[in-house]
C-alpha cells in the first residue's frame, strides 16, 4: 500500500484533501500533511513517501524547488503539482524537474484520483522493471563468485540449511552438484610477500590462485572455492573419474595437482603458500567436521612455518580426544539468535546441544563446561545489549553462575538452560508490552493536548523521539486503528461534545479542533455524521 504527502501552506486545502477524498479506494494506506516545503522535507527525510502533491506557490520554498529537492534526493518518490494559475510555463518548468503530473485548482476527486492512480502505475511499473527476471539474473551473474564464497563460508562454519534449500542455493548459484558424493578440500595459506598486500591487490592474487586451480584440476576434479573467516582460500573437490578408479590412485593425483599448484604461486604469483589436502567425507554432512580436523592439523603440525605442502589423513584428524560441540558454534550463534529475537529458532538450536552432548557421554564433563560457559555468555551478552544486569533477567538463576559450574548431568544443565531462557524471553516480552502500553499513552495525551496545533504523524514522532513508521505500525498493532483515525475520531467527538454542551460558535469550534477553516471543518463533519453542524446542534443540542 502507497504512501501519499499532501503539502500546502494553506492548512484547509491539507485538511480537505487528506481526510474526504477517498483516497483507500485507489490503494493509498495513509496520507501525511505537511504546511511548508521545509516541513516536506523533514518529513521525508523520516518516512518512505511514494507520491507528493505539492501547491506551487507558498512562501519560502515553493513547490517548484520541492519537487527538484525531491528528485534529488528520493528518487522513487513522484511529484504532482498543484496550482492555481494555469500559465504555460509552469507546466514546463515543472517537467524539467521531473514532475509526474500537473493539475489546476480547483481539481475535483475523481480528477485527483485518477491522476495519482496514473502515477501509482508509473511506480508499480518502474518497481516491476527493478525486480524483473533479466535484472535479477545479470546481478546475480555479477556478483556469483562474492555468493558462492559466502554460501560457503557459511557452511564451513556449520551453518544448517535443509537439504532442499541448499539444492536450490547451489543450482541457482552455479554451484556443482556435491550431494551424496565423495570429497576432499584443498586449503591454501597465502603468506609471504601476499600478508602485507593491500586489499585490492591481495584480491587480484586470490582470484588468479582460483583460476589456475580449475585450471589445474579440470578436467578430473569439479571444485568449488571461496575464503573462510581466516582468509584461507578453502577448494571443495569431488573427483570426475569412475568409481572404478583406485582411491589410491585418486589420492596421488590430488596430491600431485596440489603441488603443481603451489609452483605456480611461486612461478607465476612470486610467493609462498602453504597447502594442506584433508581426508575424505561425504557431501555435505562431513563438510564442516572436514573443515574443522584441517584447520587443528595445520595449527599443531604447520604452526608458523611457511611454504609447506601437507596430505591429512582422516585417522589423523580423528585422534583429538575430545571433540567440540557442534551446535554450539553454527552461524547464527545463540547470541546473535538471542539478540534478534529469534526465541523459537534458539530453542530449536538448545535442543540439538543437547541431543549432542547426550550422545556423548564418555566426554561429558569437559563438553558440559564448554556448553555451559556458552550458554551463560550468550545470555549475559543479550542482557548487557539490551542495557539490562544478567542477574535482573533471571533471577534465582544468576546465583548458581556465581558458584561456577554446579552442573554434573547433561539433565541439570538442561534444566538450568530452560529456567534462564524462559526468565529472558518473559521479562523481554512484558518490557516490550510496558514499551508499546506507554507509547501508545504518550501518542493519545499528545494529541489529546495539542488537538488545536500540528498533531500530524511528524509532530508526534518528534514528542516521543520514535521514527515515524515504528510509531505508525505499533499504533495500529496494538489499538486497531491508524494514528490519522484516532486524531479525526477524536477531532470528531470533541466537536459533538462542544456543539452539544457549549454555547461556542462554529469557527472557534473549527479552530480548537485543528481546523484552520471552518468550511474545512463543515466538510468533515457533514461526512462524518450526515449533518451540518448546525444542524446536528439543532437536532441534538435541545434534547
Amino acid at each position: 500500500m502507497a504512501q501519499l504527502l499532501i503539502v500546502d501552506d494553506e492548512a484547509h486545502v491539507v485538511e480537505r484533501l487528506a481526510e474526504l477524498v477517498p483516497w483507500e479506494q485507489i490503494g493509498i494506506a495513509s496520507v501525511h500533511k505537511a504546511y511548508s516545503a521545509y516541513e516536506a522535507l523533514e518529513l521525508l527525510s523520516l518516512q518512505a513517501i511514494d507520491i507528493v502533491i505539492t501547491d506551487i506557490r507558498m512562501p519560502g520554498m515553493s513547490g517548484l524547488e520541492l519537487s527538484e529537492h525531491i528528485r534529488n534526493k528520493c528518487k522513487k518518490t513522484k511529484c504532482i503539482l498543484l496550482s492555481g494559475h494555469a500559465e504555460f510555463e509552469y507546466a514546463k518548468e515543472a517537467i524539467l524537474h521531473g514532475t509526474a503530473s500537473y493539475l489546476l485548482k480547483p481539481v475535483s476527486d475523481e480528477e485527483l484520483l485518477a491522476t495519482v492512480s496514473r502515477v501509482l502505475q508509473t511506480l508499480r511499473e518502474e518497481w516491476n522493471a527493478i525486480i524483473s527476471q533479466e535484472r535479477i539474473a545479470r546481478t546475480l551473474r555479477e556478483n556469483l563468485p562474492q555468493l558462492r564464497s559466502t554460501l560457503l563460508s557459511e557452511l564451513l562454519l556449520g551453518k544448517r540449511y535443509s537439504e532442499s534449500d541448499l539444492q536450490d542455493k547451489m543450482a541457482m548459484l552455479g554451484v556443482p552438484d556435491f550431494f551424496g558424493k565423495s570429497f576432499s578440500l584443498l586449503l591454501v595459506r597465502l603468506e609471504k610477500p601476499f600478508y602485507g598486500y593491500e586489499q585490492r591487490s591481495l584480491a587480484l592474487v586470490e582470484y588468479a590462485v582460483g583460476n589456475m586451480a580449475e585450471e589445474l584440476f579440470a578436467p578430473n576434479y569439479k571444485l568449488w572455492y571461496g575464503k573462510d573467516t581466516h582468509d584461507y582460500l578453502v577448494f571443495v573437490m569431488t573427483t570426475e573419474s569412475s568409481e572404478s578408479c583406485e582411491a589410491e590412485q585418486q589420492q596421488l593425483t590430488l596430491e600431485r595437482t596440489a603441488a603443481q599448484l603451489q609452483d605456480a604461486i611461486h612461478t607465476y604469483l612470486k610467493g609462498e603458500a602453504t597447502v594442506l589436502i584433508s581426508g575424505t567425507g561425504t557431501f555435505p554432512q562431513d563438510l564442516s567436521a572436514q573443515y574443522d580436523g584441517t584447520l587443528w592439523t595445520l595449527r599443531r603440525r604447520v604452526g608458523a612455518e611457511q611454504d609447506l605442502i601437507l596430505t591429512v589423513s582422516n585417522a589423523e584428524q580423528e585422534r583429538t580426544e575430545v571433540r567440540s560441540i557442534a551446535s554450539l558454534y553454527e552461524l547464527p550463534t545463540l547470541a546473535q539468535l538471542l539478540e534478534a529475537g529469534q526465541w523459537a529458532v534458539a530453542d530449536q538450536r538448545l535442543e540439538r546441544i543437547f541431543e549432542e552432548l547426550r550422545s556423548k557421554r564418555s566426554e561429558v564433563e569437559e563438553l558440559l563446561l564448554e556448553a555451559y560457559f556458552a550458554i551463560a555468555s550468550a545470555a549475559a551478552y543479550y542482557a548487557h545489549k539490551n542495557g539490562r544486569p544478567l542477574s535482573g533477567l533471571i533471577g534465582a538463576g544468576y546465583d548458581k553462575l556465581l558458584q561456577g559450574v554446579p552442573y554434573r548431568s547433561v539433565e541439570q544443565l538442561e534444566d538450568w538452560t530452560t529456567a534462564v531462557m524462559s526468565s529472558l524471553r518473559s521479562e523481554t516480552e512484558s518490557e516490550t508490552k510496558d514499551s508499546r502500553t506507554k507509547l501508545i499513552a504518550s501518542v493519545q495525551q499528545f494529541v489529546e493536548q495539542h488537538l488545536a496545533d500540528d498533531v500530524s504523524l511528524t509532530a508526534i514522532a518528534v514528542h516521543v523521539y520514535m521514527h515515524p513508521v515504528y510509531i505508525s505500525k505499533i499504533y495500529k498493532l496494538e489499538t486497531g486503528e491508524n494514528v490519522s483515525d484516532y486524531v479525526y475520531r477524536l477531532r470528531m467527538e470533541k466537536a459533538v461534545q462542544m456543539l452539544l454542551h457549549t454555547p461556542s460558535k462554529i469557527y472557534e469550534i473549527a479552530a480548537s479542533i485543528g481546523y484552520q477553516r471552518a468550511h474545512s471543518f463543515i466538510h468533515v463533519f457533514k461526512k462524518h455524521t450526515g449533518l451540518t453542524p448546525q444542524e446536528y446542534r439543532d437536532m441534538y443540542a435541545l434534547q
